[in-house]
């Protein structure tokens, strides 16, 4: 049978069809091999130059203040200038892309500081995104933005990009640096708060999904899709920036005075909640520019030839600046902490306050002798005078008495044998004698505070149990944590951690320790307050073996007040004085004086003075300027001082001192009239007189007079002054004068 002429047709066309597809595959197929085998590299970075780019819009930082608001650190608008130079590497005319190279680089490097070269090479690269500059400010920024719009006529802006960012700023330059910490480029938290808290301070950053063509510009048909960026967790501080103001400026006067090797530290605590208010370091930086080393620090660095020891050198000294020595440094208490031996011998009632102890100056534990600061001894004592003395062998007694087992329950009841856990990085370990290695001897110095290590911290943790009833508080720095709204999102708690002593042996305590200042280390003595504290002196016994410098001390003080209900606690510790004094009791006691002296009537406790304080109390001088005479006259006689007229005029034009000084009590104020020429005088030597010969004579001379130091004691003489004898100055200026006990000595030997 035959087949029809159409369905012989359609087969043709079938078979037809079927031959060009197979064709049509197998050139497709060679043509799609040729690209992805052969021109597989050209294609896909063609493909990678036109996509979908995201990028990440910076989050600001949380901001940090201190307890009363004040702004401690923030993150301000700043900006980072990029190129997006793969189109320049696409342009046909090579003289025009090296035109363009050249005027970027030689634009840009003079604009944002930088050298020319570097920016000319990176003209070169075939990238979409290359950083020139980071944090850039808005005056720097509108340079940019200057030259960008001067070049219209080569379209650089093609080719030169600004990003807004965020940079972060510290108002207060260096204050409270060590405890505020910075960040680095990429606002990472590097030290201190910043970096302890950096995953709350640190936003969730934003983004922005654009599509951009070869030469990193918008294609026609934009795209683009913003996620916008969420600020950080802000920070309330326990820092109270006054009271750190204060720490910073005593702290540094004793740096300079004592001649202070290894710096030295203050610290304020609240004693019944642990709130840090201040910690002063000295030789502090600014968070602003943390890798600028002070002059001191850059002078050891000229000095230094060699490349490579420079390079470490300048390692160590920055983080020597950085590091905060009353939380990441140990040593040794000293004297200080027979607060801890005395707490512990009471709570297990092995001694009470009629307890009596014989010191005959040494006293022989297992072969080794250990000796009393003062020659001959203190003879018999209770404790009260025991601790007042800060007798050496009496307190190895009383740690005869306690025993290695019972020292080391309350060491560890304590807390010296962990880290106290405050919210601040590189907080350092203890080292101490083990209850199972600590013999006869080992026990016999560790009860006056040699031959173990704690930190500044862990010995206000002590004082402060000794004090508040016998409760354990967890310094802190951070009060409350903020949300991006500002509303509270955490509350840091102040719970103790737990009591370690009665109520009762904390009474007693306080009672010893005012008896210690009023006693013994006089020099804290705060007029018009109860004052309780703990001096102490202690050798650096492994330095001293490392290097044969048997001058090598540490000088401390712990104080207290108001000492019959304790709020708040000082420490204050000078490392390696290399002045004439070096006793913690001369030294660190008159600090922490100065420091109460300002912290506590700033905190609103109202002073209480005697007749005798009365008398030395310096008053504030009134402004009489501008007044008829008759009127200054009242001013100065109601604030009880007596005045002295230079002039023929009938209205005061200056005066001398000026308003708002501090003058001894009855001090005289030189009230110039017009056309009055200023009076001078010499100032006489001081040093060497009692208070009351040193007033003598400054009146004698037409000068005025300002005491600093313990005043109260009888007998006692300056040792300084502020301006120096013989300087001839202004009728009526003011001398301070500084006087001192140096009767007890704090000294840790063996």
């Amino acid at each position: 049978m035959s087949t029809k002429p159409g369905v012989k047709m359609t087969k043709r066309i079938f078979w037809i069809m079927v031959a060009l597809i197979v064709a049509f595959t197998g050139v497709s197929g060679a043509r799609l091999a040729y690209i992805m085998i052969i021109k597989g590299d050209f294609y896909q970075s063609k493909a990678s130059e036109q996509q979908l780019y995201d990028s990440l819009i910076t989050a600001p930082r949380g901001d940090i203040f201190d307890k009363n608001g004040n702004v401690l650190a923030t993150s301000a608008p700043a900006w980072t200038i990029y190129l997006t130079p793969n189109g320049i590497n696409k342009m046909s005319d090579s003289t025009e892309a090296k035109k363009i190279r050249a005027t970027i680089a030689q634009g840009l490097s003079e604009i944002l500081e930088l050298d020319y070269d570097d920016v000319y090479k990176k003209t070169e690269k075939n990238n979409y995104y290359v950083t020139l500059k980071k944090k850039v400010d808005k005056e720097t920024t509108d340079k940019v933005r200057e030259f960008i719009s001067e070049n219209k006529d080569i379209e650089v802006t093609k080719y030169i990009g600004i990003d807004e960012t965020t940079k972060r700023f510290y108002p207060n330059d260096s204050l409270a640096s060590t405890i505020i910490g910075f960040v680095g480029d990429d606002n990472q938290g590097l030290a201190g708060i910043e970096s302890y808290y950096d995953n709350k301070l640190t936003g969730m950053a934003g983004r922005v999904v654009a599509a951009k063509n070869a030469a990193g510009t918008d294609m026609p048909f934009t795209y683009q899709q913003v996620e916008e960026a969420v600020q950080g967790n802000s920070l309330v501080l326990t820092i109270d920036s006054y009271i750190q103001y204060v720490c910073e400026k005593y702290l540094d006067e004793a740096i300079d005075e004592y001649l202070v090797a290894e710096r030295g530290a203050i610290v304020v605590m609240d004693v019944n909640t642990g709130a840090i208010l201040a910690n002063a370091v000295s030789g502090d930086f600014d968070p602003n520019s943390p890798f600028t080393l002070s002059e001191i620090d850059n002078a050891k660095l000229a000095a230094t030839a060699n490349e490579d020891e420079k390079a470490k050198l300048r390692t160590e000294l920055l983080n020597r600046q950085w590091r905060n020595k009353a939380v990441s440094d140990t040593y040794e208490p000293g004297s200080v902490f027979k607060i801890f031996t005395a707490a512990t011998a009471l709570e297990e009632n092995l001694i009470n306050k009629n307890n009596s102890f014989t010191c005959n100056y040494s006293i022989n534990v297992a072969g080794q002798t250990y000796h009393c600061w003062k020659a001959g001894g203190h003879g018999t004592q209770n404790l009260s005078q025991s601790i007042a003395n800060s007798c050496n062998p009496a307190f190895i007694m009383i740690g005869q008495l306690i025993g290695a087992k019972t020292f080391s329950k309350y060491f560890n009841a304590f807390g010296l044998n962990t880290k106290t856990g405050i919210d601040l990085p590189g907080e350092a370990s203890s080292t101490y004698h083990r209850e199972e290695k600590m013999g006869i001897t080992e026990l016999s110095s560790s009860s006056f505070g040699q031959t173990f290590n704690i930190t500044p911290i862990q010995t206000l943790t002590i004082a402060s149990a000794a004090v508040n009833g016998g409760y354990i508080v967890q310094p802190h720095v951070v009060s409350e944590i903020l949300d991006a709204d500002g509303k509270v999102a955490e509350v840091v708690s102040t719970d103790y951690k737990r009591q370690v002593i009665s109520n009762s042996t904390s009474e007693t305590m306080r009672e010893l320790l005012e008896f210690v200042i009023n006693n013994g280390a006089k020099n804290g003595i705060v007029a018009g307050y109860r004052v309780g504290g703990k001096t102490g002196t202690s050798q650096k016994l492994s330095k001293i073996l490392a290097t044969g410098d048997k001058s090598l001390y540490i000088g401390s003080y712990v104080g207290i007040a108001p000492i019959d209900d304790p709020q708040i606690a000082v420490l204050v510790m000078l490392d390696e004085p290399k002045g004439e004094r070096y006793y913690g009791g001369a030294i660190c006691a008159p600090v922490g004086a100065q420091v109460m002296g300002e912290v506590l009537p700033y905190l609103g406790y109202e002073p209480q003075y005697t007749e005798e304080q009365l008398k030395k109390l310096a008053v504030n001088v009134p402004n009489t300027v501008g007044d008829d005479i008759a009127t200054a006259k009242g001013k100065i006689t109601t604030a009880k001082l007596t005045y002295r007229v230079v002039g023929t005029g009938t209205t005061v034009t200056s005066q001398l001192p000026e308003e708002g000084s501090r003058v001894y009590n009855g001090g005289t104020v030189i009230l110039y009239t017009d056309g009055s020429e200023s009076e001078t005088s010499t100032v006489p030597n001081l040093v060497g007189l009692t208070a009351t010969e040193a007033n003598t004579a400054a009146v004698k001379a037409g000068l005025n007079i300002e005491f600093s130091g313990n005043t109260t004691s009888s007998g006692l003489k300056a040792y300084k002054q502020s301006i120096k004898e013989g300087t001839q100055v202004p009728s009526g200026t003011i001398i301070t004068v500084y006087f001192l006990d140096e009767s007890t000595i704090d000294m840790a030997t063996q």
